[in-house]
């Protein structure tokens, strides 16, 4: 049986659902209800020289439309270890569904670092992939327990991974992000 409920946020409704003989009552708030924030994807580089690189993640994301645009900030984990815990504070309870995206250098220590201090997923895109190879890997994805880091070398990959996360909270983004795969296949194999 099916009732018709009355937009008015004060009212108790009795005996909308019957367990048994109990009868179980509801108010309805629409303050109760929760509010979908879109997702954000945050890329932290470890220095303004990183910006070139990290920029192909913005324009991956615009030119195949996914409507999400990334903020841009720069903190080195070595020599800014302040600035850098002082953005993740100010980013904790803004965003229930954020990615960070990392690129930095050299050592890498700026992924394990977010990943250490944050419940979000992080996901290390390194600009010198190619000219450390399987050192960058290493250094990028050995932390401890508990510090988990994705490794995704390329910028374009990296924006196509953050925003399949974040589609698994956004069925409009999920269905951009099938209409790009469908695309994809097709140009490879027309079907």
């Amino acid at each position: 049986m099916f009732r018709t409920v009355h937009q008015d946020s004060s009212d108790y409704l009795t005996n909308p659902l019957r367990t048994g003989a109990s009868v179980v009552k509801v108010k309805l708030s629409f303050y109760d209800i929760p509010t979908m924030t879109p997702g954000k994807i945050v890329v932290l580089m470890g220095s303004t020289k990183d910006f070139d690189f990290a920029s192909r993640i913005g324009k991956f994301l615009q030119e195949e439309e996914f409507e999400l645009k990334p903020e841009y900030f720069v903190a080195s984990a070595h020599k800014t270890p302040e600035r850098l815990l002082k953005k993740l504070e100010e980013l904790k309870g803004t965003c229930d569904q954020l990615v960070f995206v990392t690129v930095a250098g050299l050592s890498d220590a700026l992924s394990g670092v977010v990943a250490g201090n944050t419940n979000h997923p992080v996901i290390a895109c390194p600009p010198d992939s190619e000219k450390f190879g399987w050192a960058k890997i290493f250094s990028s994805t050995i932390t401890p327990q508990g510090v988990a880091v994705a490794y995704v070398p390329r910028p374009e990959n990296a924006a196509l991974y953050a925003a399949k996360i974040l589609g698994l909270f956004d069925k409009a983004l999920e269905k951009n992000i099938a209409n790009y795969m469908k695309r994809l296949k097709e140009s490879v194999a027309p079907m």
